[in-house]
């Protein structure tokens, strides 16, 4: 997919949204409740997407602490 066509599809995406919170005030209860769905959905997957990554970066850049070593002695021939 090229990215003009990517740009076009996301503004033709964006303004369908707009068009439709236009129109949700006049909408069934139906509409009302299937659009709030929707969103409610899309809002959980970013937020756990953000958790996630949020959670993977900090292992990252901040290493878990290790405990205290246990020096290994030689075994001395019986």
């Amino acid at each position: 997919m090229a990215p003009t066509d990517f740009v076009e599809e996301m503004s033709a995406v964006g303004e369908k949204l707009l068009l439709k919170l236009q129109r949700l005030p006049q909408a069934e209860p139906v509409e009302i409740v299937a659009f709030s769905v929707i969103v409610l959905f899309t809002a959980t997957v970013l937020l756990l997407l953000l958790t996630a990554c949020s959670c993977c970066c900090a292992r990252c850049c901040c290493p878990e602490q290790r405990g205290r070593k246990a020096q290994v002695r030689p075994v001395t021939p019986p």
